[in-house]
Formats: C-alpha cells, structure tokens, sequence
C-alpha cells in the first residue's frame, strides 16, 4: 500500500521553540530559532524515509476551534503563541511548502482534524498512514495498516499495539478520554475517574455508551470503588458525553483545493531562498534542502 506521512507539525515547532537558544535571530532581528529546529526535524525526517505523500499540519485554532464553542474553557490552560513564535510558524509553513510538501491548517480545525480528514479520504484510496507525533489523541485515528511514530523517541505502534501502549483499543481513545479527560486540552472528564479505572470500564464495558446504558451492574464489579464511580458517572453524565466529543477528531474538516493525494511537488528554490535567507539558515542545511530538490 503506499504510504501517507501525516506530520503534527505544531509539536515540532514547539519543541525547537524551547530546546534552541532564543537569541537565534534572522536578518530582520527577529527570533528564528523554531524555524532551525523544524527545518532540521523536516529535512531529517525527508532524508530518512524519502516520503512520497506528505501533509504538514498546523494548529492555527486555539481559541477559535469548534470546540471552544461546545466549551468555552477548552485549552484555556494554554498561554497564547508569543508574537515572536506565532511569527515563525508562518516561516515554518512556508519551509514546507517551498520543500514541496502539502501544508494544512485551518481557523475552526485542528491539526488533528485536518490529519484525521485526510486520512479518512487517502485510505479510501488505498493509503495507508504515518502519523508523525507523540499525541495520544492521535491514536484513535490508526487503522488495521496506519502506525503512529512518535519521531523523538524513535517509537512506532499500530492500531494493535495502541493497548499496551495506553491501555485501551485505539477505537476506544475518544471514550477514555471522555472518562479521564485530558489536562494538556483541559477537558474535564468525570471527576474522580482516572487513566487505570477508564481503562478497566472500557475492558469491560467495551464503550462510553455502553457504560452509561448499564451503569446499575458498575457496583456489583469487583472494581475498588464501584459504587463511587457509578454515582459519579450519573451525575457527570453529560460532562463525559461532551468531554468525548471535544476528543473526538473530526473527519469532516476542510481541506485545501488541489491536493491531490497530497504527493511530493518540484521545490520551489525561489521561496526556499527567501525562507533561508530571512530566518539565516546555514549553508550546510541549505545543501540539506537543495538536496531534495536534485540540485
């Protein structure tokens, strides 16, 4: 089958944000250190599985998502991008586009949403997907022949190993997070319900709904706390059910006319420059880049 690498480029970005001197300036004296991590990360990740679809997604939705609308606290936790870092993410994105690769972001969508609709429509096609990135979310997404690779760590599973990994069946991911919720994304969950007893309700139950449907038989299982978890299941019913839907990715976002199957385009040189030569990027990852041009 061939393959369509998905990477969650937001991670990247941010890690090179934080792990890089930030008196990494261009020629404008503007910060570009993100911009040289992601630029090695992208170039290394080319380099190594020569890739013949790629998409590079971009969150550009933290607090105009869907879901703010569904809860109007999700993700309130996070600080807003710094200027000097929301401006390399235009950077960034116009590196990948200049390297050739499909870029995907959205006002309204996430990164995970434009990752999850894409892959819905490519493995109709006979695609099988990468996923590029350590998120767990993520996981709910793999099918019989995608894997996710958590790239930093050199870790790759599959729709099978998504259980050992993180207790559940990756068509499970959205319910267990409906019950534990998720601190990096602020969603609330059930109050009182963590990782290990969500993944024992659903070992169980098999789902959310299910769960909800016979949550009188939760306090004859030989579960510690049983009957505490089926009062707290009753009264935060609708919490758990909005909770799943904030984690679940959509697969209906939309995406950028002429795509394609998001195949490798010719490097755009010209724009390459540019990006080099306003972030100041050395020649020797300019050879990097150019390399994947055949020049």
């Amino acid at each position: 089958m061939p393959r369509l690498h998905l990477v969650d480029a937001s991670l990247y970005v941010f890690r090179a944000w934080h792990s890089l001197p930030a008196d990494l300036t261009g020629a404008d004296g503007w910060p570009v250190n993100a911009v040289h991590g992601f630029a090695r990360f992208l170039l290394e990740l080319l380099e190594r599985e020569r890739p013949t679809h790629v998409a590079v997604a971009f969150d550009e939705s933290l607090e105009s998502s869907f879901r703010n609308r569904i809860y109007p606290a999700y993700k309130a936790n996070r600080e807003p991008a710094p200027k000097e870092l929301k401006r390399q993410f235009g950077q960034c994105q116009q590196l990948a586009a200049a390297l050739g690769l499909v870029v995907l972001k959205d006002a309204r969508y996430e990164a995970d949403d434009l990752i999850g609709t894409l892959l819905a429509r490519q493995r109709a096609r006979g695609f099988a997907g990468v996923i590029v990135s350590a998120d767990k979310d993520l996981s709910q997404l793999l099918g019989p022949s995608d894997q996710q690779w958590d790239y930093a760590r050199d870790l790759r599973w599959d729709a099978a190993g998504t259980k050992a990994r993180h207790g559940v069946h990756a068509h499970q991911m959205a319910d267990y997070l409906g019950l534990a919720g998720d601190a990096v994304d602020n969603i609330p969950g059930v109050p009182g319900i963590g990782n290990k007893t969500a993944a024992a309700l659903l070992e169980h139950f098999g789902s959310l709904d299910a769960l909800l449907a016979r949550v009188d038989e939760l306090p004859f299982l030989r579960l510690r706390g049983a009957a505490a978890h089926a009062a707290r299941l009753r009264e935060h019913r609708a919490q758990a059910l909005m909770s799943r839907e904030l984690a679940t990715i959509a697969l209906d976002a939309p995406l950028p006319e002429g795509i394609g199957d998001a195949a490798r385009r010719q490097v755009d040189t010209t724009l390459l420059d540019e990006v080099f030569e306003t972030v100041r990027i050395g020649p020797m990852t300019r050879r990097r880049a150019l390399a994947q041009a055949g020049l």
